[in-house]
Parts: structure tokens; sequence; C-alpha cells
């Protein structure tokens, strides 16, 4: 068995509400209440402490696989150590993705206060935030490595995994909202919805910059691109025989993820090359260095066009080397690059569209299957969403 079938052997545990059996209930009980409670801790923050729940999803499953293993020791680096990070990025993060759980772009050690070069013991220096975050999660494993004896860690691994994926499971099933779509006919008149282009960037304007407490509002803009051009492709004509890459994590970096830039279009016929590149920046001011950066991707890529969309301006001072850099790439490496407002462009693409219905539709289903978006942006959506159909 390795991390991911045990995993997925758990996760079918819970569903089918095996772990309500009075044997499980009563082995739990056996566990001291604060080690219950520091769990419980890091289940609720698994939204907003995404790295600590995968790191200690990843730490759980291996202790139960390889119990001799003393899971602090997360780096091959520390003594008698192993690696975490790679089993996480192997079978757990892409487990938990398949799963709709919440996850980690690709690793939960790719956050920086938990891939510190020493061992998870109660002295570990790295800042873990949260309140009372880092204490629940170095507890927990001290308790498992210290307090348990060897004999019993393998079970009692399996348990705490059992309570903390309980936790997530039932917090998941609680924070999935599935948005009302708007009908292109309205079925009392019998006539067609009128919705207003400004009502629609006035609408995202307000999702985006809504004053959150958890991060990811930086990809709304970029799922809102995506959307418009899940329509564009289907009714421009410069679009046909097109594709949309499927729209990746807006937290891995392009080198990781191989992409040109946060949207990709490729023409099917007649060579399946990349046609456009969309690179979304959320205030972030557009400055010489990006364009620099562009460039780059724009060698190694070969696109065709090159948009760097902003929500705010182009650098003032920038502006005039930014534009000799255009100039530049398009004579030296035939591709056009385009700088513009992210509002901008989004009023002028959704006024090729035939229908403004669909594309609320599609930012919406977008939006609500991201499992990068968390839930109070995707409830903040199903507001807004609702004055705009009240408004209809």
């Amino acid at each position: 068995m390795n991390h991911q079938e045990k995993l997925l052997e758990i996760y079918r545990f819970i569903s089918n509400g095996s772990h309500k059996s009075m044997k499980i209930i009563a082995e739990m009980q056996k566990l001291p209440q604060n080690i219950l409670d520091n769990i419980n801790l890091i289940g609720l923050n698994c939204f907003k402490q995404k790295g600590v729940y995968t790191v200690l999803v990843t730490l759980l499953t291996h202790k139960f696989l390889f119990p001799e293993q003393d899971v602090r020791s997360h780096q091959h680096n520390l003594y008698n150590g192993f690696s975490g990070r790679s089993i996480d990025t192997q079978y757990i993060t892409p487990t938990l993705k398949n799963l709709g759980l919440p996850s980690m772009a690709e690793s939960g050690w790719l956050t920086r206060s938990l891939e510190q070069p020493f061992p998870y013991t109660m002295e570990y220096k790295g800042k873990i935030s949260g309140k009372g975050v880092k204490n629940a999660f170095l507890s927990i494993l001290n308790f498992l490595e210290i307090e348990v004896k060897a004999i019993n860690q393998k079970k009692v691994s399996e348990l705490l995994l059992i309570c903390l994926l309980k936790t997530v499971i039932e917090l998941s099933s609680k924070e999935k909202l599935e948005f009302i779509r708007i009908q292109e006919l309205d079925p009392q008149a019998n006539k067609k919805v009128e919705i207003k282009i400004n009502d629609i960037v006035f609408s995202l304007q307000e999702h985006f910059y809504c004053k959150y407490t958890t991060k990811g509002a930086s990809k709304l803009p970029v799922i809102a691109i995506y959307a418009i051009y899940e329509l564009l492709i289907k009714e421009i004509a410069r679009y046909k025989n097109c594709s949309l890459k499927p729209l990746g994590s807006h937290t891995a970096s392009d080198r990781t993820s191989r992409s040109a830039g946060d949207i990709e279009i490729y023409s099917i016929e007649p060579d399946n090359h990349l046609l456009e590149v969309i690179e979304i920046k959320y205030e972030k001011l557009i400055d010489k260095h990006m364009v620099e950066i562009v460039k780059e991707k724009i060698l190694r890529f070969s696109p065709e066009r090159y948009l760097i969309l902003s929500s705010v301006n182009v650098k003032k001072e920038d502006e005039s080397d930014i534009n000799r850099m255009i100039n530049e790439i398009l004579n030296n490496h035939q591709c056009q690059v385009i700088v513009n407002g992210i509002f901008p462009t989004l009023k002028y693409y959704l006024r090729l569209v035939s229908s403004l219905s669909e594309f609320i539709n599609c930012y919406s289903g977008l939006i609500e299957n991201d499992q990068e978006i968390d839930f109070e942006h995707k409830q903040k959506w199903a507001e807004i969403l609702a004055k705009i159909i009240i408004t209809q």
C-alpha cells in the first residue's frame, strides 16, 4: 500500500460512515482531549492554513505506513530523515485535489514557514501563522512520537488521520456553493433577459476588490478573463479551431508549471501552435522589468500575441521604454505584445460576445469549481449574483 491508497482508504472509511462505529469511537475517546482539540483546530483551518493541514496529512499517512520513522525529521538532510515534500507532491496533494478537498498547488512544503531545515519539535522556529495553529501542529507530532508507545504509533497515527480528515470533509461539504445560473430568456415574460455590460463590470470590481480575510483574490481576474475567452473561441473567427489550455494553479510559478502565462490559447490546426498568451497582474503596475520577463517567455514559447493585463496602470516613467521594447519584440520576434487594463479589456470583449448571461454563468461555474478560491470569495460572488438576478 502506498500513501495515495491509504489516503483513499481513509476517505472511503469516513464517507461510508464506518468512522461512526462504536469500536472507532471508543478508540478515539482514549486519545487525550487536548490532542483531539488540536486536530480539530488544524482541520477547521484547512482553508486558511492549507500548508499546515497538507503537511500533517502527509506525516500521519507516512507514519502509518512506516511506523519506525520519526516523521518530525521531514527532510533527507535531517538526522534519520525522509523527504516529506516528495511524498506530498507525488501522492498527497494530487489525491486531495482529486477528492475535491482543500489542497496546495504542489506541496505544503512550499510554504516558507514549513520548509525550514529543522525537525518539527516543540522548539521549531518556523513562523507558522494562525492563532494556536503552530502549537497544535507541533503538539500533535510531539504526542505521536514521544508520548505514544512505539507499538501503538501505527494505530494512533491512523486514528489522528481519521479525525483530521473527518473535520476537513465535513467543513468542505458545508463550504460548497452551487451558483444559480442566469437564464437567457425570461420564462414568464418570454423575452430575452437584458443585462448591461457596465453592471457586469461593476459586479466584477466588487468581487475583485472586496476586503477578504484570506488570500486568493488575485486569481479572480484570471478567471474572469478565462471565462470571456471560453466564449470568444466559440464565436470569433480569429479563434476558430483553437483551444484553451485548462486553467492552472495561480500560486505555482510559470517555470514550475511550464506555462507561458496565466491563460494560453492554442491553434489546433494545422500545427497546434501557441497562438495567444495572457498574463494578468493584480494590483501591480506594468513596468519595463515585467515586459523583459515577457520577452524571455516569448523567446521560449513563440506565441503570436502576448497580452499583459493589469488591474492598475502602466508605470508612468517606464512608458517610453515599454513602447520601445514592444516594437523591438514585434520586429525581432514577430510577436505582438499588448499592454492594457483588465477592465477596459473586459468591456471590449463583452461587446463582442453574443450572450452576457452565458459569460456570467461561465464565470460562476469556474468560481464554483476552483479549488484555490476560498469559500468567502465564493460566498461573496453568490451575494453579488443574487443582486444581478434581482435587478433583471
